[in-house]
């Protein structure tokens, strides 16, 4: 007789996302004033339209001030893709009654949109995609004086070990990318974070697979869980990265660098990797590509990122745990930043 097979638990993400709206809808009862986020949007796509449609509606049920500029081909006069957006940033840089600034990506690609992403004023960016915000993530910096966001040094000398776990006198956390931001919050509502060990530790001991190593989602994902204790395979389309955590003991270097991941080549193969992996994370933008159950460890979790479906339909053969969308959680980061 065959052994009984198991299906895993199908989990939405409507849950994991109720106790941040609730956070929010507190917070905003003790503010005295509405916050008002501004979205760009200059591209006719439509993945980039419904996202600012499913933030106007989420903002509007929280009574956040949303507006939505388009310019461009979003603009009902019509125009080029991307035409007006810089502008338009600046506009909303420069406009004290602004809280928060959103560019609804891609627009050219490449390093037009990164370029982009650097005109965003850090004091307004609630995606987390400006270079000084990049840095503290890549660095382990979870802390940072306001002030210094106005200064073009990347780094300054009372950034201390002590900083990344606490925040000191004067200091706001930094702001994290609101996808990988938004997995990490998937991940401890499930459980892979374990709340016992220190904070900055709490991934210790899980093996996890992320697949693209975008520099939205991927990478910066990749970094987090690493630098909160965990082994991570970054798995990209022509290579395969392990992240590692290093002890600031163990730099050689006088400057204290903080205790952050380091990256090393690996020999594995995907399916490899995804056979030690507690965890295995996909957000590759295709509708054909799809990880092999087969491949998955027993028992793992599966979280699917991209909005095509990256898992074949039978991965809860495998996984405990299977989380097929987070957008209801990352759109909550994102107003939880703001």
């Amino acid at each position: 007789m065959a052994a009984p097979t198991s299906t895993g638990i199908l989990v939405s993400s409507e849950s994991i996302a109720r106790p941040f709206r609730e956070d929010i809808i507190e917070t905003l009862k003790s503010s005295s004033k509405k916050p008002r986020l501004v979205g760009i949007l200059s591209t006719s796509a439509a993945p980039s339209r419904f996202y600012a449609e499913f933030t106007k509606k989420t903002c509007d049920d929280l009574q956040i001030d949303f507006v939505l500029k388009t310019v461009g081909a979003a603009s009902p006069e019509g125009g080029q893709e991307g035409e007006g957006v810089e502008e338009a940033i600046i506009e909303c840089n420069e406009d004290s009654n602004v809280d928060g600034i959103m560019v609804y990506y891609p627009i050219f690609g490449g390093t037009q949109d990164q370029y982009l992403q650097q005109v965003v004023s850090p004091y307004k960016d609630v995606e987390g995609l400006h270079f000084k915000f990049h840095y503290n993530l890549y660095h382990n910096i979870r802390f940072v004086d306001p002030k210094t966001l106005s200064n073009p040094t990347i780094a300054s000398s009372s950034n201390t070990a002590e900083a990344v776990t606490e925040a000191s006198e004067g200091t706001v956390k930094s702001i994290l990318p609101c996808t990988p931001l938004a997995i990490v919050k998937c991940l401890e509502h499930m459980g892979v974070y374990n709340k016992i060990l220190p904070y900055g530790n709490r991934a210790y001991g899980k093996t996890v697979t992320v697949i693209n190593r975008s520099e939205v989602v991927g990478r910066p994902l990749a970094a987090l869980l690493s630098n909160d204790g965990s082994r991570v395979f970054s798995a990209d389309i022509d290579s395969i990265q392990e992240y590692n955590k290093r002890s600031s003991s163990t730099t050689g270097n006088s400057r204290g660098f903080h205790p952050h991941h380091v990256v090393h080549p690996c020999s594995l193969s995907l399916q490899e990797c995804l056979a030690i992996s507690d965890v295995v994370v996909s957000a590759v933008p295709s509708p054909n590509y799809k990880v092999k159950t087969e491949w998955l460890k027993d028992g793992c979790i599966c979280i699917n990122v991209s909005s095509d479906k990256n898992f074949e339909k039978d991965v809860r053969e495998k996984a405990s745990i299977y989380l097929p969308t987070i957008g209801k959680v990352t759109i909550l980061m994102l107003l939880r930043n703001l």
